[in-house]
């Protein structure tokens, strides 16, 4: 009876320190965002005080800090988050369901499929806007369906999916090099910076979709949080669970692909924020926990920090799309590498 007691009490403590070191990581995210945030409203071509900042947030008029703050900064700031946001839930959704950390929407072709339509719709069908960003959508979705029919044979293996992505993804890629080949110099300039993946004239009008999409999409998945993580055991065990797995997938498949194709269509295929959030975010959230909110953040992070590492941090001003493939190249040959290894010692 001592003995279970003992025991007991060390499990509880155990608990409890987890718990502690979950908050704690959970707080220095936040804490590193909202240092984000800070420094992204504070840096630029003219620096503003601190105090002239906080009255600006608070809504008062500070001559010659107001408009930069609410009408440049402010934008770019909130942009990057619910982009990052969105492109971190919606690639660690694809990761957990496909139990591999290569199945991200922008090696499996959903992201091209955006970045193809919406090429098509700049340079030769001459749309700006939202109707190039409404577009980018549907083909995102039409994509998506596209690679699920044609990895489906009694059900969706995650290797099937992925080989099958990654080809749809290549021809996609060389849709998009002819249609830029064969583009007009003042087309082709608003093309190439929307492929990069960018936030620079971000409005408040170009967040709302992507709020929106995180509200519905977003709560979506939050709501069948249990169910997903359900699913990362296996679909075996979920099917004992009582889990629902044909439509449990098709409703977190899609409401990722709402989330990806949103975002990619205002802000561009910002390259490796979705495929990098998800592996961070199962580190910090620890085994048996669900890393959607962690990848949600971290996505926010890099977004954020990409985005002001490209501006301010070095020779030159950049697009964020550029600091993101620079810094999840390296990461995808190391975890091709690692693959390689483990299957050969198999």
């Amino acid at each position: 009876m001592l003995e279970d007691t003992h025991t007991a009490a060390w499990v509880a403590a155990l608990r409890r320190r987890r718990h502690k070191g979950r908050l704690r990581r959970g707080v220095v995210m936040v804490g590193l965002l909202v240092i984000g945030i800070g420094l992204t409203l504070i840096t630029g071509p003219s620096m503003t005080a601190p105090m002239d900042l906080l009255q600006v947030l608070a809504g008062y008029d500070v001559p010659g800090t107001g408009f930069v703050v609410r009408e440049l900064r402010l934008p770019r700031a909130i942009l990057a988050i619910l982009t990052g946001m969105s492109f971190g839930l919606g690639g660690v959704i694809f990761q957990t369901l496909l139990k591999n950390p290569l199945a991200s929407p922008d090696i499996i072709g959903i992201s091209a499929g955006a970045s193809a339509a919406a090429v098509f719709a700049i340079v030769v069908l001459g749309w700006s806007g939202p109707a190039v960003s409404v577009t980018a959508v549907i083909a995102g979705l039409m994509v998506a369906l596209l690679i699920y029919l044609l990895a489906w044979r009694d059900g969706v293996a995650g290797a099937r999916l992925i080989l099958i992505g990654i080809g749809i993804s290549a021809m996609l890629d060389s849709m998009i090099a002819y249609v830029l080949s064969r583009a007009p110099a003042w087309t082709l300039q608003d093309a190439m910076r929307w492929l990069t993946g960018s936030v620079n004239g971000a409005t408040l009008e170009q967040a709302v979709p992507v709020a929106l999409s995180l509200i519905i999409f977003g709560g979506i998945l939050l709501a069948r949080r249990d169910n997903i993580e359900a699913m990362r055991l296996g679909d075996d065990t979920a099917a004992a669970l009582g889990v629902p797995l044909a439509r449990e997938k098709v409703v977190a498949v899609m409401s990722a692909v709402g989330l990806i194709a949103v975002a990619t269509a205002v802000a561009g295929p910002v390259a490796f924020v979705a495929f990098l959030s998800g592996p961070i975010a199962k580190r910090i959230a620890g085994q048996g926990r669900s890393p959607l909110i962690p990848a949600a953040l971290i996505g926010a992070l890099l977004m954020l920090v990409g985005d002001y590492v490209g501006q301010h941090l070095l020779i030159g001003r950049y697009p964020v799309g550029v600091v993101t493939g620079a810094l999840g190249a390296p990461y995808l040959i190391f975890l091709i590498i690692r693959s390689n290894r483990i299957e050969s010692e198999q």
